[in-house]
């Protein structure tokens, strides 16, 4: 199979520099923020070295102007934006498809996930895999996915899971403040 032409972009936002890269179909990469314009090409190159840099289209443009509205803390849906998740293996798709519908301030589990798609708590791991080669973060909200108890879990983004604490922030989610890992026995 040809490998479509890909299309990439990168802009401002609140957060910082995102990066977006589409073809015909749809939004083949995302790239969360960075402190430069530079870094976030940087990342995004890496991911889709072919790709061109140029002019959004109407449906990026919309897309782009989300993202900014997001990252200025106002509740968006991008369960409608169209993906081309080509090349993506079918049970990460699955996975995928079930976390687009975990809305905005809403959180989900590893293992939830991994249950609402009918497979048993082993495939929790393979939730984990998902997220971490999600090619599009943010439009497949991946930093809605939290380890067993709540606790924040990895984050594979720039800024790791400091970054994905401040996405949930944005949308209202409070975590519970980290347990001490040893406590003091002198009172």
């Amino acid at each position: 199979m040809a490998t479509r032409a890909q299309t990439y972009h990168v802009f401002a936002t609140a957060g910082g520099y995102c990066g977006i890269a589409w073809n015909d179909i749809g939004v083949t990469r995302f790239q969360l923020p960075t402190r430069s314009a530079e870094a976030t090409e940087r990342n995004l190159r890496r991911r889709v070295p072919a790709a061109e840099r140029g002019t959004p289209t109407p449906a990026i443009g919309e897309v782009i102007a989300a993202v900014r509205r997001y990252f200025d803390g106002e509740n968006i849906d991008f369960s409608s934006v169209t993906l081309d998740l080509d090349g993506q293996d079918e049970f990460f798709r699955q996975i995928y498809q079930a976390l687009r519908r975990v809305g905005w301030g809403s959180t989900t589990t590893y293992g939830s996930l991994a249950k609402a798609l009918g497979a048993g708590p082993q495939a929790a791991r393979d939730v984990g895999q998902a997220m971490a080669r999600n090619p599009v973060p943010l439009i497949i909200p991946c930093h809605r996915v939290l380890a067993a108890g709540g606790k924040v879990g990895g984050f594979s983004a720039p800024g790791g899971a400091t970054a994905k604490v401040h996405m949930l922030e944005l949308e209202g989610v409070r975590l519970a403040a980290p347990e001490p890992a040893q406590q003091s026995l002198l009172l």
